[in-house]
C-alpha cells in the first residue's frame, strides 16, 4: 500500500503530460494520498504496508516500502501529504505553465515520500533525488528575482551534497554486507572505530549539506526567496528533513563511536546556525529573504536533539580478538553513555513543526506578494486593516515560528532543550552538549526580533499606497494556511498524536 504513495503522484504527473486537467488531477491525487498517510498513521502495524521487488541480485537491491520500527516513518510521511495538499492550494501557476508547476510539485512530493517509505538505502538516496529535479526545473523557470542563479547555486551545492553521501552510504552497505535499511538495524554489524568515523564524516557533511547546516548553508535562502511558493513549501517544509531523517534513522543508531568523535565540530556548526544565520536573518530587508534565512537557522535546533542523542549513544570502546577459520577475527564493543530518551522524540517534533511552519509562512508570504507586488518591508505597513484574515493567520504562524506555547513548535524546542539536559549531574560540570543548549536558548530571543518586527512592519502602522485597497484572503485561499494551522495546534496542544507513534 505505501507504494500507492509514490505511485499515485507520477500517475498523476504523468495524466497531466497526456493532457489531464493540471490542478483538478493533482488536488485529487494529493488529496487521496492523504487518506493514505492518515490511514498509515492510525495502523503502522499493518503488513497491507510493505512490499519487495528485486531489482538486482548482486548487489541485492529492492525496491522496497515500509514503515520501519521507530514510528518515525509515520511522522515524514504525514508531514508530506499534509503539506503536498497545502503547497498544490497555493499560488497561481503563470499562464501556460501549469503541467510544468502541478507536475513538478507532484514528483517533489513523490520524491519525498519514497525516501521516508523506501526499505531500501539505494532507493532511500534515489528518490530524493528524484526530488530534486523537478525542484531545479521549477526554481530555474518559474521562480523571481535572479532565479538562474539561485537554481544554479543549489544545484552546485545539493549536487555536491549528494556526491559525499553517496560513498557515505555505499561504505556503509558495504561495512554492513546489505542495503536492507531494517537488516542493517537488526543485525547491527559491529563496524571498525576507525570506518565508524570515516563514514560518519562523508554522512555528516552529504546529509548536512542537504539540510543546510552551517557553512554549507548559503544555497538554501537564495534558492527559497527564488522559488514559487509550493516548491519553497515542498522543500523547505518537507524535503529538507530527509538529511535530518538520515542522520536519525541511519547514522546515529550504526555509527554511535563515528559520529561520537565529531561531536565537538557539530556542537560548533550548529551554533553557526543558531547564532550566525539567526543575526544575518536579522538583517534581511525582505520577508522571502527573512523566511529562508530562518529556516536554515531553525534546523539548528534540530541538530541540537542529534548531538544530545549521539553524545548518549557513544560512549567508551573496546577490541577483542579470536581466530575463526585461521584467520584473525577483530570484534568492537561500546558502552553507551545513559540512554536518552528524549532527544529523539524532540528531534522528530521539531521536524514535523517546523516543516508545518514554514509551509504556512511561505504560503502566506506568497498572498502578500499578488496583493502588494512587493515582499519588501520597506514597501509594507497597515496591511491588516484591509486583510484581517491574513494578518490573523500570519500572526499564527509567526507565533509558531517563534515558539509561542500551544503550538507544535514550542513542544518540539523544550523537548531539544530538555534533551540536552537529561542525564545531567551537577557534580560532574555542564559538557559539550549543555553549553551548547545554552548558547543556543539565545536563538530564541533573535526569533522574536526578527519575526515580531517583520509582522510589525507589514501589518501594523499607517497604511502605504501598496497595502491601501487590497482584498482579504478568499476561503479557497484560506483552506490550504487553516489544515496547516490546524496541524500546528492539533500537535501544540496534544504532542502524545504523534509521541504515541514514536513509541
Amino acid at each position: 500500500m505505501l507504494a500507492l504513495l509514490v505511485l499515485i503522484p507520477v500517475l498523476a504527473f504523468l495524466a497531466i503530460l497526456c493532457g489531464a486537467p493540471a490542478r483538478l488531477t493533482a488536488l485529487a491525487a494529493s488529496v487521496a494520498n492523504l487518506a493514505i498517510g492518515i490511514a498509515a498513521a492510525l495502523s503502522p502495524k499493518s503488513g497491507c504496508w510493505s512490499m519487495s521487488w528485486e531489482v538486482l541480485s548482486a548487489p541485492k537491491l529492492h525496491l522496497a516500502f515500509g514503515l520501519i520500527s521507530g514510528g518515525m516513518s509515520e511522522v515524514m510521511i504525514l508531514l508530506s501529504v499534509i503539506v503536498t495538499l497545502a503547497a498544490l492550494l497555493t499560488g497561481k501557476p503563470p499562464e501556460g505553465k501549469e503541467k510544468l508547476w502541478y507536475g513538478s510539485s507532484l514528483l517533489i512530493s513523490a520524491g519525498a515520500l519514497g525516501a521516508f517509505a523506501a526499505t531500501d538505502l539505494f532507493f532511500f538516496y534515489a528518490f530524493h533525488e528524484l526530488a530534486l529535479i523537478p525542484t531545479f526545473l521549477m526554481i530555474g523557470m518559474l521562480g523571481r528575482g535572479d532565479r538562474k542563479a539561485a537554481a544554479w547555486k543549489i544545484t552546485i551545492y545539493l549536487g555536491f551534497g549528494s556526491i559525499v553521501l553517496l560513498a557515505g552510504l555505499v561504505w556503509l552497505a558495504s561495512a554492513t554486507g546489505t542495503y536492507d535499511i531494517q537488516a542493517m538495524l537488526n543485525n547491527k554489524v559491529a563496524i571498525a572505530p576507525a570506518a565508524q568515523k570515516g563514514i560518519a564524516a562523508l554522512l555528516l557533511v552529504g546529509f548536512g549539506t542537504l539540510v543546510s547546516l552551517f557553512p554549507f548553508h548559503s544555497w538554501a535562502a537564495p534558492a527559497y526567496a527564488s522559488a514559487p511558493a509550493p516548491t519553497s513549501m515542498l522543500h523547505a517544509g518537507v524535503l529538507k528533513k530527509f538529511g535530518l531523517y538520515g542522520l536519525l534513522r541511519i547514522a546515529v543508531p550504526l555509527l554511535p563511536i563515528g559520529l561520537n568523535a565529531w561531536l565537538t565540530p557539530l556542537l560548533v556548526l550548529l551554533l553557526g546556525n543558531i547564532l550566525w544565520v539567526g543575526y544575518v536573518t536579522v538583517s534581511q530587508k525582505r520577508l522571502d529573504a527573512m523566511l529562508g534565512n530562518s529556516s536554515v537557522m531553525h534546523m539548528g535546533y534540530i541538530f541540537l536533539a542529534i548531538a544530545a542523542l549521539i553524545y548518549s549513544s557513544g560512549g567508551d570502546t573496546a577490541a577483542a580478538g579470536y581466530i575463526e577459520n585461521g584467520h584473525a577475527i577483530t570484534t568492537y564493543a561500546y558502552w553507551p553513555h545513559a540512554a536518552n530518551t528524549i532527544a529523539l522524540p524532540a528531534a522528530v517534533i521539531l521536524m514535523f513543526a517546523h516543516g508545518i511552519s514554514i509551509a504556512l509562512l511561505f504560503s502566506l508570504a506568497d498572498k502578500i506578494e499578488r496583493r502588494t507586488g512587493s515582499l519588501d518591508l520597506d514597501d509594507l505597513g497597515g496591511l491588516a486593516k484591509s486583510t484581517p484574515g491574513l494578518a490573523f493567520l500570519f500572526g499564527i504562524a509567526a507565533m509558531a515560528s517563534i515558539g509561542l506555547p500551544g503550538l507544535a513548535n514550542f513542544a518540539g524546542e523544550v523537548m531539544v532543550f530538555l534533551s540536552s539536559f537529561q542525564n545531567y549531574k551537577p557534580a560532574d560540570g555542564l559538557g559539550p552538549v549543555q553549553i551548547a543548549c545554552i548558547l543556543a536558548i539565545w536563538g530564541v530571543v533573535i526569533s522574536a526580533v526578527y519575526m515580531l518586527r517583520a509582522y510589525r512592519r507589514i501589518f501594523q502602522g499607517p497604511s502605504v499606497s501598496l497595502t491601501q485597497s487590497v482584498s482579504d484572503l478568499t476561503l479557497c485561499e484560506r483552506i490550504p494556511a487553516l489544515l496547516l494551522v490546524v496541524s500546528l495546534l492539533a500537535v501544540g496542544l496534544w504532542p502524545n498524536l504523534l509521541l504515541n507513534l514514536l513509541r
